[in-house]
């Protein structure tokens, strides 16, 4: 019964187990024992009984993790990823319901890791409950930060320099910039000539970049306490490399204000889809809509780390436009016709990454890469490179970076 849930999610969550449609799951994927198990969950929450629907919840979430981490993820069956949701709606309804023993951060992140996981259902839910749940976070501080954040003051962080070679630019290598080109220059241009290009003075008109100007404040503020993957290591090439999450918050204070010696990465992750505040900061280039697909199936990805993040020379099979919103960034590129020269790894895993560190190459091992002709830049805050499809590139920070990537085909 609605009256039986928490009243400021009663606009959100369905009144009643009819309305969830959990009948529409493969029940004969799941099975029958399973799917008992999910069903008694939400009977126990439209009665009230949150200990008893936690229970049942968390024994849906830990058997469906196993399921969502056994072998390749594309393999995993949608329905495993679609459970994994409805048991975090519950667990975190249940967790807001039982304020007595779990604060409004534990909903929050439950609801993240349902988010990162799991697939969409009841036209993504849990994106609108972890909104709600995010309000009656900040409604009960006066500083969202503060909820979110148990890390010292920014001011009371040691700070030790960290020094990086600012790279000197070839003016004979340099990617050409243009002004606003039009459609149909950037089609003809650029696009068909697969012709690397940075666009200037085509992102003032972004929220990001004028009047909700990104800044540490400001980020902690939208998404200071929400859950995300974060990279460990310098680079995903290399063995040490790791994944963690953790909150905007804690990335921010270890990895951005103490500068660690560790580097962390917050690398292509769809934060505009699992945070909408942040979504309305930015604009989708005009440029995406020369692609075959739908305005949908544009894909946009975050990149927040601090100085010195490395993306390993690399290449994608779409379209890209990488917006640089706040610092800069070093890019190098190679056209697709000199691959051989770049040195792929052997395997499928990763094979549109090349073996060369590229700005301390080993040339014994690697010979033909000083040959391989190359663009480079530094990317600057307001301008969009765009990189085809299939041509390599390598990116390194050169200072506290927040950029934005749009791919499409």
């Amino acid at each position: 019964m609605a009256t039986c849930l928490p009243k400021e999610l009663q606009d959100v969550v369905p009144g009643c187990k009819k309305a969830l449609h959990l009948e529409t799951l493969d029940k004969s994927k799941l099975g029958a024992p399973f799917f008992f198990v999910l069903a008694q969950s939400a009977e126990r929450l439209f009665q009230g009984r949150f200990q008893e629907s936690l229970g049942f919840a968390t024994n849906v979430l830990d058997y469906s993790w196993e399921k969502l981490n056994t072998g390749h993820w594309k393999d995993v069956d949608v329905c495993w990823r679609e459970v994994f949701t409805f048991g975090s709606l519950f667990k975190a309804v249940c967790q807001y319901g039982m304020r007595d023993r779990f604060n409004t951060m534990d909903a929050i992140k439950t609801c993240d890791l349902g988010l990162l996981m799991g697939a969409p259902v009841l036209d993504n839910i849990l994106s609108r409950l972890v909104a709600v749940l995010q309000n009656s976070a900040r409604g009960t501080t006066k500083r969202p930060q503060e909820q979110c954040s148990k890390s010292p003051p920014t001011s009371q962080v040691p700070k030790r320099p960290r020094t990086l070679i600012l790279p000197v630019i070839d003016s004979e290598k340099k990617v050409p910039r243009v002004h606003c080109p039009s459609l149909k220059s950037f089609l003809l241009n650029y696009m068909r000539k697969r012709q690397p290009v940075i666009i200037q003075s085509n992102m003032e008109h972004w929220p990001a970049r004028n009047h909700r100007p990104w800044s540490l404040e400001y980020l902690r503020q939208i998404a200071g306490c929400r859950t995300v993957p974060v990279e460990l290591g310098r680079r995903y090439t290399e063995e040490s490399w790791s994944q963690a999450l953790m909150t905007v918050d804690e990335f921010i204070d270890k990895y951005i204000v103490q500068k660690s010696s560790d580097v962390g990465y917050l690398a292509q992750h769809q934060l505009f889809d699992q945070i909408p505040e942040l979504r309305e900061d930015i604009r989708v280039p005009d440029y995406c809509c020369l692609g075959d697909g739908e305005e949908d199936d544009i894909v946009i990805n975050a990149w927040f780390g601090p100085k010195g993040t490395v993306s390993p020379l690399h290449h994608d099979p779409q379209h890209n436009l990488l917006a640089q919103v706040v610092g800069s960034k070093y890019v190098r590129l190679y056209a697709e016709e000199v691959s051989d020269c770049v040195y792929p790894h052997e395997g499928h895993l990763l094979h549109n990454t090349s073996q060369v560190d590229v700005e301390n190459p080993d040339l014994q091992q690697f010979p033909r890469f000083k040959s391989a002709p190359y663009l480079e830049c530094t990317l600057e805050p307001g301008e969009m490179l765009y990189i085809p499809p299939r041509y390599w590139h390598y990116i390194r920070s050169l200072d506290v970076s927040f950029s934005v990537s749009f791919w499409w085909s």
